[in-house]
């Protein structure tokens, strides 16, 4: 039986990175284990903000390898499949699983701008060569490809694509697909400074991204608003909010991994073509996050909430 519940809060993964360009897995497991601390649901690595384009395929393995040493059997990996073909991506999914992975985020074709019919061909083609649990990853934002209420009716025969990352960037969406589809499909929401109200709106749970530097407000704010403790949400929420922005920009990757380095969970460094942040970037974005810690609320008990206090679904 799968781990998979596709519920509560699911890291988007930062790589990091030393100065020599190398992966720093002391700091991967730091990381992982604050938001273990925090009470975080599953992980998903090699996404957007794990650099996945610039990771070599035998570096997404040793990343995998290490989160299923490092973390309790109990929270499932999901693993990034972002590629430009159908066999590269059935090649990526039968790699994924052969090493351990629990379930696989699913994007549209990278760089060719599928049609509806191509795309659900390929989320169906890689789907039927694993009987890993998949989540399609919804993003006409950033990847010009929706994948429509029409579709998912398609989708709905394949028993293994269970979810989906929410981030049309259109809160209503949940709804639409509430009403269209039931229970059929696990919306996350997948934008950070629409958590809070898609979470009212009856979403399963959040592909988060500030959560790399700030785990235990990012639970909270979920948790709370499962258990209907609507203000207490609202209050951590209003304050994350303008570090929430961070991952609406075309560097959030830039950003957040600096965010994470002055939590102390986290390095600056990236990949090239990326480079580091200077000067009045730089000093703005920190002004940013620091002001944030500065004002770190304190936080209600949240990891004693029981199962049934927060886990009631809208």
């Amino acid at each position: 039986m799968s781990k998979v519940k596709w519920e509560g809060v699911y890291p988007a993964l930062l790589t990091p990175f030393k100065k020599d360009d190398t992966i720093d897995f002391n700091m991967f497991k730091l990381n992982l284990d604050a938001q273990v601390n925090a009470g975080i649901d599953g992980i998903v690595i090699g996404g957007s903000l794990g650099e996945a384009s610039t990771l070599l395929k035998e570096e997404l393995i040793e990343l995998l390898h290490s989160s299923k040493k490092y973390l309790p059997d109990s929270i499932p990996v999901i693993v990034n499949i972002a590629e430009q073909a159908s066999k590269a991506a059935i090649k990526s999914a039968e790699d994924a699983e052969k090493n351990g992975a629990d379930g696989l985020m699913l994007l549209p074709p990278m760089r060719y701008k599928a049609d509806d019919r191509e795309t659900n061909e390929y989320f169906k083609t890689v789907a039927a060569n694993t009987s890993l649990p998949i989540m399609i990853y919804n993003n006409p934002y950033d990847y010009k490809i929706e994948v429509t209420l029409k579709m998912f009716e398609e989708l709905g025969a394949i028993s293994n694509i269970q979810a989906v990352k929410e981030s049309t960037r259109d809160v209503s969406n949940v709804t639409r697909m509430r009403n269209h589809f039931g229970d059929r499909f696990k919306i996350l929401c997948g934008v950070d400074t629409l958590a809070l109200e898609e979470l009212a709106l009856g979403a399963d749970g959040w592909i988060a991204g500030l959560v790399d530097a700030f785990p235990a407000e990012t639970v909270a704010v979920y948790r709370l608003m499962k258990a209907g403790r609507y203000h207490e949400a609202l209050k951590i929420y209003r304050w994350f909010l303008p570090v929430l922005e961070l991952d609406i920009q075309a560097k959030l990757v830039h950003y957040i991994k600096l965010a994470a380095t002055q939590t102390g969970i986290g390095t600056e460094y990236m990949r090239a073509p990326r480079l580091l942040l200077e000067g009045e970037e730089r000093n703005k974005i920190l002004t940013i996050i620091n002001n944030a810690i500065e004002k770190r609320p304190l936080l209600p008990d949240y990891l004693n909430l029981s199962k049934k206090q927060y886990a009631e679904r809208v």
